[in-house]
């Protein structure tokens, strides 16, 4: 008879706390780790991890999986690169709570700012809730790939209690005030990880309307912080003003920090215009912070945040051009065939780009300062080869170069535009903000921008590129780096029952072949509610993935166990 479900033999076991590795075994019973070492006893099932390295599995902080995990069980593409628990409901967006008359203002907000097509979110959501306890609800009747642990959006809830004048972005009452504050502490005490809210002026609808959130004045923000205080418990997440000065912004949070009690954390980019120095700002007022026992974290990412563009994408350097709009729609092939035609071709490179909303122009009338992805992407690439440089040595417009490289490869060809985190053409800001002590890792977005960004692949190119593949003298220590992926985004928003390898804890975990390790690059899949269409970005090199003891993928492939649950507020190891 066996002695445990599953036994792990023989990989390189890194706790996720920041110890070098140690080759042993890992024993799992029901949905723990029981047992670390030379484990004696058997497995019902046992996997020989010789050769790989055995990790806790990781957790991503920053997604928008709100709408995803109601209408499908996997949480791609974050389920594919090791990750098996992610928190939800950031940047004050959300579904809930949402009266029945504010549906079509929720999934307008969500399209603008999260890029998650209308048609998509119409024929998925199933709306089978209207607060915030009863959105829990439903999430937790769903079975899933990965574990979610959902936030409340300030957006959804500043228009649930103020209805228009919220949308409208009106200072909101007394009552108002003490409602939001209500609601927000309901909604902790219901199982809500935290609050989330925008200051980001780039957050519009498809309209270009602004996000509700943005100018809330501050005693709206710290009645949001109040809520916290009186649930005694729950994360503050926040995207910074990032046309602000740093210090101002900061200041605010500290603010907001103090108000509530509890831990906040926030975007934080390396802008590509602007203030030079603010995320240096930022991370020095970080550890003043850290100094004076404020608990406020940055959250930051591996390489750049960058556009995808491409003729099956959301957005490419003629999307929002009159004469392209009529094939917007058609397949690709059909588009390809089209744009072919020498006519349409001088057409498109007469005219200009139109749209409402500002942040779309200002997307597609950067498009071609960007480069060809490739296969493997590349995400540093060299500053010559840029489409506008090329252009430039050639003799030839950007639109021309870009125009020819769209239609080459039957359409297939991505755009990388790097913006934030590459200001100087490289990667060294990433690197410094990801190895502070003060930061996490994240911004992944997974569950949004389904056509135009892909970066829920965050954990496998931080190994990659970061760990194995860094130039002599760059590398991030592998446990380092294993303890940035799980641990410390773990134990930052109070899920201390996982991202560790210690019994008592959750068994979620990676089995990992690191010379195996491979990030392709993204491609358009059409498998999303009414056959929309999102970019999905795939890995070699994950052996295994375990989540609460039972195995969801084998060499990237899907078991079809769907063990992943809703988690309600924070957890503590057993």
């Amino acid at each position: 008879m066996a002695d445990y479900d599953l036994v792990i033999r023989g990989g390189e076991i890194h706790d996720g706390l920041g110890n070098a590795g140690v080759v042993g075994d890992v024993a799992i019973s029901g949905d723990r780790i029981v047992a670390i070492g030379t484990v004696t006893g058997s497995g019902i099932e046992e996997i020989d991890a010789t050769g790989r390295i055995v990790t806790p599995g990781f957790v991503d902080v920053h997604t928008h999986y709100d709408g995803q995990a109601t209408w499908e069980h996997r949480m791609t593409p974050s389920s594919g690169h090791g990750v098996t628990s992610v928190v939800m409901g950031n940047c004050g967006v959300g579904f809930a709570p949402c009266k029945p008359d504010q549906h079509g203002m929720l999934i307008g907000l969500m399209e603008g700012v999260e890029d998650i097509p209308e048609v998509v979110m119409t024929a998925g959501l199933p709306w089978n809730w209207e607060t915030f306890p009863q959105y829990l609800d439903a999430l937790a009747a769903r079975q899933l790939d990965i574990d979610v642990a959902a936030q409340l959006p300030h957006s959804a809830l500043r228009v649930y209690v103020m209805g228009e004048r919220g949308a409208n972005r009106e200072a909101p009452t007394d009552a108002d005030l003490a409602e939001m504050r209500r609601l927000t502490t309901e909604a902790i005490h219901a199982g809500a990880l935290g609050v989330t809210t925008s200051r980001n002026m780039l957050h519009r609808t498809r309209a270009g309307e602004l996000a509700p959130s943005l100018n809330s004045p501050e005693d709206e923000l710290l009645a949001l912080a109040a809520g916290l205080r009186d649930a005694g418990a729950g994360v503050y997440q926040l995207i910074p003003d990032i046309h602000g000065e740093a210090s101002d912004e900061f200041a605010l949070m500290r603010r907001v920090a103090a108000a509530s009690g509890r831990p906040l954390s926030f975007s934080l980019l390396q802008m590509a215009t602007g203030d030079e120095d603010g995320w240096r700002q930022y991370l020095s007022a970080l550890e003043a912070s850290h100094a004076e026992g404020v608990t406020i974290r940055g959250q930051v990412y591996p390489r750049p945040v960058g556009l995808l563009f491409g003729l099956d994408l959301s957005f490419h350097p003629f999307s929002l051009h009159p004469s392209f709009r009529p094939l917007a729609e058609l397949p690709l092939a059909e588009k390809v065939a089209a744009l072919r035609d020498p006519a349409l071709r001088a057409q498109l490179l007469s005219e200009e780009p139109s749209d409402t909303n500002p942040f779309y122009m200002a997307i597609v009338q950067a498009s071609t300062a960007t480069y060809v992805m490739g296969e493997p992407p590349v995400y540093d690439p060299a500053p010559e080869d840029r489409i506008d440089r090329i252009a430039k040595r050639e003799q030839r417009t950007a639109a021309e170069v870009a125009y020819e490289l769209l239609i080459a490869n039957d359409g297939r060809n991505i755009l990388f535009l790097p913006g934030a985190n590459y200001r100087d053409g490289n990667l060294a800001a990433a690197r410094e903000m990801c190895t502070h002590p003060d930061t996490i890792i994240g911004l992944g977005d997974g569950g949004a921008h389904y056509g135009v960004i892909c970066d829920a692949s965050f954990t496998t190119y931080y190994l990659q590129r970061f760990v194995r593949d860094a130039a002599p003298g760059q590398a991030v220590p592998l446990a380092a780096a294993i303890r940035s992926l799980t641990s410390v985004p773990a134990t930052a928003v109070g899920l201390d029952d996982r991202g560790r390898l210690a019994p008592g804890y959750r068994a979620d975990i990676n089995v990992i072949d690191m010379a195996a390790l491979t990030l392709h690059a993204p491609t358009m899949a059409r498998d999303l509610p009414a056959g929309g269409k999102r970019l999905r970005q795939l890995a070699d090199g994950y052996a295994v993935t375990i989540k609460s003891g039972v195995v969801t993928y084998r060499d990237g492939v899907p078991s079809g166990a769907l063990p992943g649950r809703l988690v309600r507020g924070a957890q503590v190891a057993a």
